[in-house]
């Protein structure tokens, strides 16, 4: 992977500079210069950055819109390599040097202490101390551009150790490690250019939810006397119910006949058309939701002037490696996706994968059985051909599979499952049995699952519903975390694809990608995003055999889009 060009871009944390390395080459440049740089040797050379983390390297270059093909993020890989989230340059450097987590040096804090045992740091010319650690003041000492061209060599250094640790993992460690730097780039431009919206139409929409603006507390209250509103009416007597304590609308919902075991969205459903108090609290959830956390505040915080929403991005979320983002970006209401909309000129093209999770159980399995049902548009079907059933039963099977749930329905329906497909189930309860005794994992491109940390403090053997849960995030987590894999390989896949359109990735959420597209360019960019999806697919699985599809289509607002 770490073959051809090369070239290391460290930036320092004074602000003031950076050290590129090429060829074995260091300049340092002053931070203005750094864009055209960098740009003009991505221009030339096309090589693969290496950097500590995308986010402290690259961010301004991202931002001043100097397109980075590809990366090697050794944040990234440390945490597909080891697992979890922490990823700092002390950490990344003693995991790839084969030094233990626990002796890396604490920074020091200045006190009578720490000028103590300054005597024990290396010269001022040299990055590592004794112990073979990055030295203890490693992040004082990489604010001085003098120090910035040992830094880069260090990271060069480590990215050589990860890929040499890597091959002796797996043999498609690498090949994720490079998805999930391009996911890290990805994201900081994600950021950059943010979702776009309608703001006179999501306005709109969060005011039907939570009513007009208000000026002052006392505004505030009425708006949320008048929610509460319509749900009390429909319970004379009761009027003062705190709709905010589920405690309070048990009582309330007993009172008139609906005796529930909890207040959760889903359990109330079963119970819409018992007491009209039932839909009117459905609704009311929706709205205070709204109200309160995608209100107002909410648009005027992060809706910039140019119409977009922003948000951080990261690459994984630190166990099955899903992206994540926040001010809504990976949470906004189905109510407030009207809002979502092109820009003038431009369309969304929306692709979502189909029946993502169960295809990649038969990638992940080797299950040739399985596999044969992913020729289907509908996975589903054939799989309720062999089991004899309805669809209905096959697909519940199948996510009741992945998601450990055995009781019910779910755990007759099993049954079948595991006597038509053995190898793909065998698979999942490997996984389940790893959990339980919270032994490590690792998805199919490699990452790291560390089950042991699933429930902190409590070693298996000590309680059986913990082992059970331990089981189940394991048997999924192998599942989920190999989707992820998949998905951002497509992601990327997709990135490079269509930049030559003027398109962009504006969102990435779970299986689905959302492009802003200009209009013209609209029904090439769809077939490029299918193309990207059977390259990604292919190179991912190895030339499974195993198909993969996604509902691809061109829309002008989110909401238009078929769920």
């Amino acid at each position: 992977m770490l073959t051809g060009e090369l070239a290391v871009l460290v930036a320092g944390t004074g602000g003031r500079a950076a050290a590129v390395l090429h060829r074995d080459r260091v300049v340092t440049v002053p931070a203005a210069r750094v864009p055209e740089v960098v740009g003009r040797l991505e221009a030339e050379h096309h090589p693969r950055w290496v950097w500590w983390s995308a986010r402290e390297a690259a961010t301004g270059v991202v931002t001043a819109r100097v397109h980075l093909a590809r990366a090697w993020d050794l944040a990234e890989a440390h945490r597909l390599l080891h697992g979890g989230w922490d990823a700092s340059p002390a950490l990344v450097w003693a995991a790839a040097h084969g030094l233990s987590a626990a002796s890396v040096p604490a920074p020091p804090g200045g006190d009578l202490f720490d000028l103590v045992g300054a005597a024990d740091l290396p010269p001022d010319d040299v990055l590592v101390d004794a112990a073979g650690h990055l030295r203890a003041d490693h992040e004082r000492w990489l604010e001085e551009p003098d120090h910035l061209a040992a830094w880069a060599r260090a990271a060069l250094d480590t990215a050589r150790l990860q890929q040499e640790q890597m091959a002796s993992v797996s043999a498609r460690l690498a090949a994720t490690t490079a998805s999930e730097s391009a996911a890290a780039l990805l994201c900081l431009e994600l950021e950059r250019d943010g979702l776009p919206l309608d703001r006179a139409t999501t306005e709109g929409l969060v005011a039907d939810a939570a009513g007009p603006r208000t000026v002052g507390d006392a505004d505030g209250v009425a708006a949320r006397r008048a929610r509460d509103a319509t749900v009390l009416r429909h319970v004379p007597g009761r009027e003062g119910t705190d709709l905010r304590n589920p405690v309070a609308v048990k009582e309330m919902l007993a009172a008139v006949g609906v005796d529930v075991p909890s207040t959760r969205k889903w359990v109330l459903e079963a119970y819409s058309e018992v007491h009209p108090v039932v839909e009117a609290l459905l609704a009311w959830r929706r709205d205070e939701r709204i109200a309160t956390t995608y209100g107002y505040r909410w648009l005027d915080t992060h809706v910039g002037p140019d119409d977009r929403l922003r948000g951080r991005w990261t690459a994984c979320d630190g166990a099955a490696g899903r992206m994540t983002a926040e001010n809504g970006l990976h949470n906004l209401p189905a109510a407030l996706r009207p809002g979502v909309a092109a820009h003038p000129g431009h369309v969304l093209v929306r692709a979502d994968l189909g029946q993502v999770e169960p295809r990649v159980l038969a990638v992940v399995s080797g299950d040739a059985a399985f596999a044969a049902a992913t020729r289907a548009d509908d996975l589903y079907a054939p799989v309720a051909q062999r089991l004899g059933s309805e669809r209905a039963v096959a697909k519940i099977a199948v996510l009741a599979a992945m998601y450990g749930q055995r009781s019910g329905a779910a755990g007759e329906a099993l049954k079948g499952l595991e006597a038509a497909y053995p190898v793909a189930m065998g698979m999942l309860d490997r996984a389940y049995d790893a959990g339980r005794r919270a032994a490590p994992l690792r998805t199919y491109g490699g990452r790291l699952v560390p089950t042991a940390r699933f429930v902190a403090g409590r070693p298996p053997g000590a309680d059986p519903q913990v082992d059970a849960a331990r089981g189940r995030f394991a048997r999924n987590a192998v599942i989920q975390g190999s989707a992820a894999e998949l998905f951002k390989a497509w992601a990327a896949t997709v990135r490079a694809s269509v930049r030559d359109l003027g398109a962009s990735v504006v969102l990435c959420l779970h299986d689905e990608l959302l492009l802003h597209v200009p209009e013209p360019a609209a029904a090439e960019a769809s077939r490029r995003v299918d193309d990207a999806l059977t390259d990604a697919a292919r190179r991912w699985s190895g030339g499974a055999p195993v198909r993969f599809v996604a509902d691809t289509s061109v829309v002008r607002r989110w909401s238009e889009a078929k769920d």
